[in-house]
């Protein structure tokens, strides 16, 4: 995925609706929410968007993840 996909102009995380940030990873790609500190992954270029699929971040990974975002 790339960051001008217009799909994530769309794409809302599926806990509070709101819009989700690209973070390029070293291994893969995520989708993630700073407001809930949740991540989600793209396997095979596919948003893993169900409430199970994301993972609760630390607060040492929030802030690194907040660098990576995707402007």
């Amino acid at each position: 995925m790339k960051p001008d996909d217009p799909l994530l102009r769309i794409l809302a995380c599926p806990l509070d609706k709101g819009p989700l940030h690209l973070v390029p990873e070293d291994a893969a790609e995520a989708l993630y929410n700073p407001r809930l500190r949740r991540r989600y992954p793209i396997v095979d270029g596919i948003p893993q968007l169900l409430p199970a699929s994301g993972e609760q971040v630390s607060d040492d990974e929030h802030e690194e993840l907040l660098k990576r975002m995707a402007p």
